[in-house]
């Protein structure tokens, strides 16, 4: 189906980008989760459960580029509203396994506007930063899997996603 421009959000009425007007939107409480999972070799996996990573604890520095992520959002995704954060909380845990990081980041707000571009963007920054750390090991590493997990708030109400087990 064909969309008219007044479908489009995003767009001004010369049909150039915009940053939607959020101004209107009712203040709530809003929170997301996003997560990613980083496979490694058992090598990796090794290094960076016993610290042995030259570049230092792998999990630890994830975990705070996650955060950093997140209050960047808008510097790296267009048109994303900067926002109040009210919490950042990233949980990296090791699937032995899996042989794989699995990275959850939960962001929350009480604003206009959600907050799952900020998970999102707080699970991939730590995923890149896993691979980073890692790559003078592995090269072949894959970061796979970013999804949203769940959010809460807002006019377009909550959503789950249903994992497999």
């Amino acid at each position: 189906m064909v969309k008219n421009q007044e479908d489009f959000t995003h767009f001004n009425a010369q049909g150039r980008a915009k940053m939607v007007n959020v101004g209107d939107k009712d203040v709530t409480e809003r929170r997301a989760t996003a997560a990613v999972s980083v496979f490694v070799s058992r090598e990796t996996f090794g290094l960076i459960k016993s610290g042995g990573m030259k570049k230092g604890d792998v999990l630890t520095v994830a975990q705070v580029a996650g955060v950093m992520g997140a209050k960047r959002t808008p510097d790296v995704i267009p048109m994303c509203h900067p926002i109040a954060l009210g919490g950042i909380d990233l949980d990296l845990s090791l699937d032995e396994e899996k042989l794989s990081v699995e990275i959850k980041a939960t962001v929350s707000c009480t604003g206009r506007t959600g907050v799952e571009m900020e998970a999102l963007t707080a699970a991939a920054t730590a995923a890149l930063t896993v691979y980073d750390m890692c790559k003078a090991v592995q090269k072949d590493m894959v970061i796979t899997d970013l999804r949203l997990l769940e959010k809460t708030g807002g006019a377009h109400g909550d959503f789950h996603r249903e994992e497999e087990a």
